[in-house]
């Protein structure tokens, strides 16, 4: 092996290993992106589920409410009133 292969042996070494720092900071970075959407998108489904465990009891009175009201008597109801 000549001088000027060796030479040229060892600056493929080295890029080699520099290209493989790169390859695996880049895979680095994929993987924490990915388990940052993860958490992300858990937050938001989560958020979502606690405001209707929030709300739900709210909610049902509410629907209680309306689901024992007749409104054609209420509307007509208003009109007298309104005259």
């Amino acid at each position: 092996m000549t001088p000027e292969e060796k030479e040229l042996f060892q600056k493929s070494i080295i890029l080699a290993e520099e290209n493989n720092k790169l390859l695996q900071s880049i895979k680095r970075s994929l993987l924490i992106s990915r388990i940052m959407s993860y958490i992300y998108f858990i937050f938001i489904v989560g958020s979502a589920v606690g405001a209707y465990y929030l709300i739900q009891p709210y909610f049902d009175k509410i629907m209680t409410v309306y689901k024992g009201v007749d409104f054609t008597t209420v509307v007509e109801n208003f009109k007298v009133l309104n005259q």
